[in-house]
């Protein structure tokens, strides 16, 4: 799938600067520790950048903070990526770096699934 430069900059920048929160995750994801391979900073359709994705089970995880609560901008943008075929499952940045244990619960309910 052909992904525009402008979007490869900026999924790019969005590696190179990751929040503190989302370093935590991608320590927990990487090499395939949990059993499956994800990816970060992932560009879908040209359109969207998500922070991680197991493509194989079809999961984005979104780590967010704040500014994301009650954002209509995001409930959009979650009902198209689930028209996509995803399933997005949103941490936030308090509950991913004071309760990881129940992050990694909710996480791997669905790649049991």
């Amino acid at each position: 799938m052909f992904v525009s430069q402008n979007m490869q900059e900026k999924a790019s920048s969005l590696r190179c600067h990751p929040t503190e929160a989302e370093k935590f995750v991608w320590r927990k994801l990487r090499r395939r520790q949990l059993g499956y391979k994800f990816a970060r900073q992932f560009v879908i359709n040209n359109q969207y950048i998500v922070d991680f994705i197991c493509m194989e089970k079809r999961l984005i995880i979104e780590v967010d903070g704040g500014q994301h609560c009650g954002n209509e901008q995001d409930v959009r943008r979650d009902k198209n990526l689930t028209a996509l075929g995803y399933h997005v499952l949103r941490l936030w940045n308090n509950d991913v770096l004071n309760n990881w244990e129940g992050c990694y619960i909710r996480i791997m309910e669905y790649l049991m699934k």
